[in-house]
């Protein structure tokens, strides 16, 4: 039976008062974690507990000893699970299991599980200790099987990182030193694997204007393992030359992912054209998780969402390679709102330049404001669904929060300019597109 603390009365202005967290990290940890859960009212506003309150707070307290979200997501559910008052837990209350110190880099005798290693690499990544990081990775692989340090170690302690940089306590030279790191060992353990012993080649690459390496470069790794031919791409893979290079290498099937709505969209574009070829094209990538709906858009067969469910996928298809099933084109509506929208681009965002310079926007963030939510918006009716930018603006929200210290007030007017500039610029073709972003702000109007 629920308690009066269960009570959903808190909305999202009064939880940030309240914890101090800002509204995006909220909804990040909501979309990434799980946690908190919030109800949700008939126009869609959060609704908070006291005890999702106790719970943020909770969370605080262990960051502020040192650990990362992620860890203290995972340790929470733990304690949960062992206490029924979870949520009356305080540093003054011993948990049920003792907490776990905090991760160091770690000698070479010592027997810790992964996750710790994991946490002692990302410290010193985080410090830009190459040497202990270096030493912690070799750890890793004398005591676990090499699939294991990749995904674990390496693929999952990048997404942690990853996240700390939008969080905004991980700056770019961090996250870009970790991802060469991570980058160079993959590269290592991949000019050292075995010839291939299966038949059957597979080429794998990044989708055009997609420059996110590590993920197809890991699964070019473990299928290589597992004793097949691969050809890997790289990153950014042009359309132009693509099936020239298909009946080159004649491979029994394309891999591509894509991390982003817009190079989403650029898949979906090379997609076609393989399959013009006669060739199986398989895809993956973060944005599919987030946006499920993009799978019926994509030419392709999905790999899912984990890198191991992706090997055991492949494995089954080269055993009997087939075309996909070709995805439907876009509504004819689309196809108008994306050719008025691309007709008229140049005099809309000058209508938002000239409204928003005014409003604390810097010039080259109002630049890179109009650049991103353009190529999305041409993503999305490229795609066939508006409701695709949903995700991509609440992404957008959180990086100009976190990395800019821009209040939603300053978003929302970009927003709004944006809205009175398609209303004024676009014909009735646009219409969605006008209608689509109205109700966004009418939804969230002061995004807290």
């Amino acid at each position: 039976m629920k308690s009066a603390q269960d009570a959903p009365i808190y909305n999202l202005k009064a939880v940030v008062q309240e914890t101090g967290i800002k509204p995006d990290t909220l909804r990040a940890w909501e979309r990434r974690y799980g946690l908190p859960a919030p109800t949700r009212t008939e126009s869609g506003h959060r609704l908070y507990s006291q005890n999702d309150i106790a719970l943020l707070k909770w969370l605080l307290e262990r960051q502020n000893e040192g650990m990362t979200i992620s860890r203290a997501m995972e340790l929470w559910r733990h304690v949960e699970e062992e206490a029924s008052d979870a949520l009356q837990l305080t540093p003054s209350k011993p948990l049920a299991t003792p907490l776990p110190p905090i991760p160091q880099p770690l000698p070479a005798t010592s027997d810790a599980p992964i996750i710790q290693l994991r946490e002692a690499w990302i410290a010193s990544c985080l410090n830009f200790d190459e040497q202990s990081a270096e030493r912690i990775v070799t750890q890793a692989f004398g005591l676990f099987t090499v699939d294991q340090v990749c995904i674990q170690l390496l693929q999952k302690g990048l997404a942690e990182i990853g996240a700390g940089w939008y969080e905004s306590f991980v700056t770019v030279q961090q996250e870009h030193f970790a991802s060469a790191l991570a980058v160079r060992r993959l590269e290592t353990l991949l000019t050292a694997t075995p010839p291939p012993t299966r038949p059957g080649r597979i080429l794998i690459g990044c989708a055009p204007d997609e420059g996110h390496t590590f993920a197809p470069l890991l699964l070019s790794l473990l299928l290589r393992r597992a004793g097949w031919d691969v050809v890997f791409l790289g990153a950014d893979i042009p359309t132009e030359d693509f099936v020239a290079t298909t009946q080159k290498t004649k491979p029994q099937l394309v891999i591509l992912t894509a991390q982003q709505l817009y190079t989403a969209s650029m898949l979906h574009a090379v997609a076609e054209v393989i399959y013009q070829a006669h060739v199986p094209l398989a895809y993956g990538g973060k944005i599919f998780a987030q946006q499920p709906t993009l799978c019926e858009t994509i030419t392709g067969h999905y790999l899912g969402n984990e890198i191991e469910g992706a090997v055991q996928k492949i494995e089954e298809f080269m055993r009997a390679p087939h075309l996909p099933k070709q995805a439907h084109a876009p509504a004819r509506p689309y196809v108008l709102a994306l050719e008025a929208y691309r007709r008229r681009q140049p005099q809309i965002e000058a209508y938002v330049w000239q409204q928003s310079s005014h409003a604390g926007f810097a010039p080259d963030l109002l630049q890179k404001a109009n650049l991103n939510f353009g190529r999305n918006i041409v993503a999305a009716l490229s795609l066939g669904n508006v409701e695709l930018l949903a995700i991509d603006m609440e992404w957008i929200r959180g990086l100009l929060t976190n990395h800019y210290q821009m209040p939603p007030t300053v978003v929302n007017h970009y927003l709004a300019a944006y809205l009175a500039a398609l209303e004024t610029h676009l014909s009735d073709d646009g219409a969605m597109l006008s209608a689509w972003l109205r109700h966004m702000l009418e939804s969230e109007p002061t995004a807290i």
